[in-house]
């Protein structure tokens, strides 16, 4: 007798799937690049640009864990959108919101990075947000 494996099944519309896979990477990607950026905040390292007169002004240490903090969270609901648990979607859609609005805050600190994790995390909302549960 030999045993084979047998391709997962999936019965909504390959466009959802897609979609949520196409998320699920992307948020991946999105929070390892965040954890990397907290670390390097962490660190104090000297990629970071210092704005002096910008209305949202945080410790350089501090912003770091909470990028660091984000980022674990971005990859561990990642993982949990590629099994395509609903708990996941819920919680990527608002993880996402919320580290867009980090990387819009920390936009003078190192700007070309944060808006183009800006642009992930929208991708990463509306891929969630366009796809209908029924079709899931």
């Amino acid at each position: 007798m030999t045993a084979t494996a047998k391709p997962h099944q999936h019965s909504g519309s390959p466009a959802a799937f897609g979609l949520t896979l196409f998320a699920a990477v992307m948020l991946f990607v999105a929070g390892v690049l965040d954890l990397l950026r907290g670390i390097m905040a962490i660190a104090e390292d000297k990629v970071f640009v210092s704005t002096p007169d910008y209305v949202f002004q945080f410790d350089l240490t501090g912003w770091g864990w909470i990028q660091l903090i984000l980022g674990a969270l971005a990859v561990i609901v990642s993982l949990g959108l590629f099994s395509l648990a609903t708990w996941a979607r819920v919680l990527a859609v608002g993880l996402a919101a919320l580290l867009l609005i980090a990387s819009f805050l920390s936009i003078p600190y190192y700007p070309v990075w944060s808006l183009a994790l800006m642009a992930i995390y929208a991708f990463v909302i509306w891929a969630l947000c366009v796809v209908r549960p029924s079709d899931s």
